[in-house]
């Protein structure tokens, strides 16, 4: 997995929680994530199936996109496409991915970046692998979460942001056996890169065979775990879980994860995405790409995209003409 390392033994380290002043957070529930296809047939994994909205606020929707190793002429990715009224965060752990869209941003992304893309009042982008990945083909494994909007920022200018993995605030466990990368948000007053409109967190986390890793975790947060490789435990009462698992957390300002010694060859580590965010507490309707507080707003949406609201395709991405 070459998104960023580095050695746990020279970076800052993140204190246990004191059991006399912090409460460990319950795992109220793991859930499987179904596989799936998106765009052109690209195969993903629906993180958060079967979980209430309730739980997941304000994260509307993931995907974990591969692992797959993809043989010559395979690649693919989604065609042109309108959003409005959330964000997307899309993290490559391996391979690479190009994005365009028609406020201007985009760039390619690669092992262990981030793009952060503010939909806002309205949007096109694509998402595809390079065209020397197509032709070589290569291995590929990724994430796409959304995030959604407070209903006062639902109309914003479209951004982007392009966080690089150097960039990733990197930390490591009190005993050195996780390495933390802080993509957004604040673990222990050490602070990630990304801006957001709604205090969130978001951190790749790899923990090593057998290694216990305990953070303190905003008590205002909601806390979810999602495995992407290999197999450890959640919560205080070592409860199990593996790849393709997502863990929701209960109230508590503190939160406690293990990997278990023997991990599968194929990965070595274990893998988790951990996420956490002030939920807005907001009316949601979504409707496939938009995501807004009422139908009118969701049927707005609709309309000024067929009237050609959300900006062009840039002249050197459009289809050519018939």
């Amino acid at each position: 997995m070459p998104a960023i390392t580095a050695d746990t033994l020279t970076l800052p380290r993140v204190p246990v929680p004191n059991p006399a002043t912090y409460t460990q957070r319950p795992v109220r529930s793991v859930t499987t994530a179904p596989a799936g296809f998106e765009g052109d047939g690209f195969p993903v994994r629906r993180a958060f199936a079967g979980v209430s909205h309730t739980d997941l606020d304000p994260f509307i929707h993931m995907d974990q996109m591969g692992e797959i190793d993809w043989a010559p002429g395979e690649p693919m990715g989604t065609p042109w496409h309108p959003h409005r009224g959330f964000e997307t965060v899309t993290y490559i752990i391996d391979g690479t991915f190009e994005h365009s869209d028609s406020h201007g941003g985009g760039g390619t992304i690669t092992n262990g970046d981030t793009q952060w893309m503010t939909a806002g009042k309205g949007i096109l982008h694509i998402e595809k692998p390079p065209e020397q990945l197509v032709l070589s083909g290569g291995m590929f494994h990724g994430v796409q979460l959304w995030v959604n909007l407070p209903r006062a920022n639902k109309f914003v200018t479209p951004r982007y942001q392009d966080i690089r993995a150097k960039q990733a605030r990197l930390l490591s466990s009190a005993d050195g056996g996780a390495l933390l990368r802080v993509i957004a948000g604040d673990i222990a007053g050490y602070t990630g890169p990304g801006t957001t409109y709604t205090p969130i967190a978001v951190v790749h986390a790899t923990v090593s065979p057998g290694a216990r890793m305990e953070l303190p975790w905003q008590a205002d947060f909601n806390s979810l775990a999602y495995v992407l490789a290999g197999n450890g435990t959640v919560g205080a009462t070592a409860q199990p879980i593996r790849k393709g698992q997502l863990a929701v957390y209960g109230a508590g300002d503190a939160l406690t994860l293990a990997a278990q010694q023997s991990q599968p060859a194929a990965e070595p580590n274990l893998e988790v995405l951990l996420l956490g965010g002030q939920p807005i507490r907001e009316p949601v309707v979504q409707s496939g790409p938009f995501v807004m507080s009422t139908r009118e707003e969701v049927v707005r949406a609709y309309e000024d995209y067929q009237a050609g609201r959300f900006g062009v395709i840039p002249a050197e991405h459009a289809p050519p003409h018939r």
